[in-house]
């Protein structure tokens, strides 16, 4: 029997001793989503216990995570507050954290990717003398502020870590030329992929009425589905204004698509697409979707446009291109492989390439049809591999994920994207 939330605390364990506590500590939705599945890998083997700790700096959109995958904190900080900065947000999580850490004296603590979470995390930790292990280390664009807060996020929690969990072998290269030990290093594809594969099916049912009308108009017209979602602190302003000022224009002049728009919570993204968009013919805006909804969404759509950093990785697992609103990514892997292009927030080169896609099939096959590199959805045990090889629970290290296998195509014909109807994409 594993340490599941369903088992008695303290009574997990082997022949080789008791069980050792992981605290997983997260604060975000995508942070939630991609560690779900290794908080259920932990607790599957019987030498870890682990141990949940949120910030819960989103709200509502974590609970709806949490939901989906069965997830009940041990321990909620519950920090969230209207347009706090990233300062409160910080000292807010390294305090509730040295109390949850002085408490549990976890053997290790996980922290994923590169939201306020991980590096107050394992700040936190450090400062306890816990081990840490990042999970999606080695993430770079080398640019400072782009994106910003998340690049330095990333880079300061893997000088903390000893552990790292790199999704793919260019992440290992990164963290190998900034001198971490290859010893440390572990190259284990994204768990993203992990959760995205358990929770696409065919047949979905839309419960958002609103989403729900939207698919179906669009099927019945044989409108192609554009999905949208940007938010990120780097665009807001100008840059933002210049997304969906172009997505408008593009659908006052294209009958032939359905714009499905996400409007972040964040007043900064959301009040700028209601702002553009609000009453545009074919336009549909709704708020954030549980994460069931929204990647079951991403499987239906034609493409997306968006300036978010795991879509990159989760989009193509489905078929579905990306066009990306950034200057640059910290996932170079997607630009390579052509399942992303990157658009900048120029409102002509946005327009351009979503027409492209629309009107050159040769053009759209060639990203829909890119070998995914992120991922094969065994991500998460991959992680507990690697944390009994470290705690010396295994001899020998376990194998690193190679890229190469066709993702993409597995995931179509295992019954996702192209179950879909074709207008519907």
């Amino acid at each position: 029997m594993g340490c599941s939330p369903s088992v008695p605390r303290g009574t997990c364990g082997t022949e080789m001793g008791p069980a050792r506590k992981v605290l997983v500590v997260f604060g975000t939705r995508p942070e939630a989503i991609k560690l779900a599945p290794v908080v259920h890998a932990l607790g599957r083997d019987p030498a870890f216990e682990p141990v949940v700790c949120v910030t819960a700096q989103h709200r509502e959109m974590l609970d709806q995570v949490l939901d989906h995958f069965s997830i009940v904190p041990h321990h909620d900080l519950d920090i969230m507050e209207p347009r706090q900065s990233l300062t409160r947000v910080t000292v807010k999580s390294l305090e509730g954290l040295e109390t949850v850490l002085a408490r549990e004296r976890p053997a290790m603590v996980l922290v994923h990717g590169d939201a306020a979470a991980a590096f107050a995390g394992s700040l936190a930790a450090f400062y306890q003398k816990i081990p840490v292990g990042h999970v999606e280390a080695g993430l770079r664009t080398y640019r400072r502020y782009e994106p910003f807060p998340e690049e330095m996020y990333r880079r300061l929690a893997d000088v903390v870590s000893e552990l790292h969990f790199a999704p793919t072998p260019v992440a290992r290269q990164n963290l190998l030329r900034e001198g971490v030990p290859a010893a440390g290093i572990h190259v284990t594809g994204n768990t993203v992929i992990d959760a995205l594969l358990a929770t696409v099916r065919p047949g979905y049912r839309f419960s958002d009425p609103g989403v729900a009308g939207a698919v179906e108009a669009a099927s019945a017209a044989g409108r192609r589905v554009i999905l949208v979602e940007c938010h990120r602190r780097e665009n807001w302003g100008r840059p933002m204004d210049g997304i969906f000022s172009a997505l408008r224009d593009l659908a006052r002049r294209r009958r032939d698509v359905e714009l499905l728009v996400s409007a972040h919570r964040n007043p900064e993204a959301g009040d700028v697409a209601r702002r553009w968009l609000a009453g545009e013919p074919r336009v549909h805006l709704f708020g954030p979707l549980p994460y069931p909804e929204w990647a079951n969404l991403m499987a239906r759509a034609r493409f997306m446009v968006t300036d978010s950093g795991g879509h990159q990785e989760e989009a193509p697992a489905l078929g579905t291109p990306v066009l990306l609103c950034r200057a640059a990514t910290e996932r170079p892997e997607a630009i390579e492989a052509g399942t992303v292009r990157l658009v900048g927030t120029d409102g002509g080169r946005i327009i351009a390439a979503c027409e492209e896609l629309l009107d050159d099939p040769a053009a759209y096959e060639r990203m829909a049809r890119a070998k995914n590199p992120f991922g094969d959805g065994r991500a998460a045990g991959r992680i507990v591999q690697a944390l009994r090889y470290a705690f010396g629970l295994r001899s020998r290290r376990p194998s690193d994920f190679r890229p190469g296998h066709d993702t993409a195509g597995r995931s179509r014909r295992a019954g996702t994207a192209s179950s879909f109807p074709a207008a519907e994409r």
